[in-house]
């Protein structure tokens, strides 16, 4: 499973400004009726990136087109649990983010699909913000093992939750395809359950 390891990730940035940014600004409330998931890029900050009369705006994402490390601020991802708001921003193209903090659910939600959510102060974040404002074609690198952040010739510290940390770099974070590859132990250990169909 040695393609699942992420230990860093690089590419230009997106910074998207803004406290307590919840989960039906990220992805409204009424996309969640799809069965699947393969539309929901369409639908990432459907209002915020568009105006009252439908036309798109000067939302970041209209204007970082192809970026793929998002930069937020405090408290981002709150609300409701959806999964269907990493799950958005992952399939707009985001494969890491960096932020003042994460609501729980949300970074554990990353972290099940790969994406890593590191934290860093207000001044680091707001930093780099201005400086993806400045060079937006500009390269960033995550460093997860290193916990750092490079870009424009500067290194920063920043943190990653320990298990996601390890979840990434040891490759353990689909947990669908770690099942997969030891499907013959899930089959044996549910061939012992009492309440699983078809068990003795």
């Amino acid at each position: 499973m040695a393609e699942n390891h992420i230990t860093e990730v690089s590419g230009t940035g997106v910074p998207i400004r803004g406290n307590d940014i919840d989960t039906d600004q990220i992805l409204p409330a009424r996309f969640m009726k799809e069965v699947t998931f393969d539309n929901m890029a369409d639908y990432l900050f459907y209002d915020a990136r568009r105006d009252d009369d439908g036309t798109l705006n000067d939302h970041p994402l209209n204007v970082y087109e192809g970026a793929n490390v998002a930069v937020v601020n405090k408290n981002f991802g709150c609300g409701s649990s959806r999964e269907h708001a990493p799950q958005a921003m992952m399939r707009w193209g985001v494969d890491g983010v960096v932020g003042e903090s994460f609501a729980e659910i949300f970074r554990d939600n990353c972290k099940s699909l790969g994406i890593p959510a590191a934290t860093a102060d207000r001044e680091t974040v707001t930093d780099l913000q201005d400086w993806i404002e400045a060079n937006p074609d500009g390269e960033i690198e995550i460093d997860v093992e290193a916990e750092t952040v490079t870009y424009g010739g500067r290194t920063v510290d920043v943190e990653i939750d320990d298990a996601m940390k390890e979840a990434l770099v040891e490759g353990i974070w689909d947990t669908t395809a770690l099942m997969y590859s030891n499907l013959s132990k899930v089959e044996e250990t549910a061939a012992q359950l009492a309440y699983v169909e078809g068990a003795d």
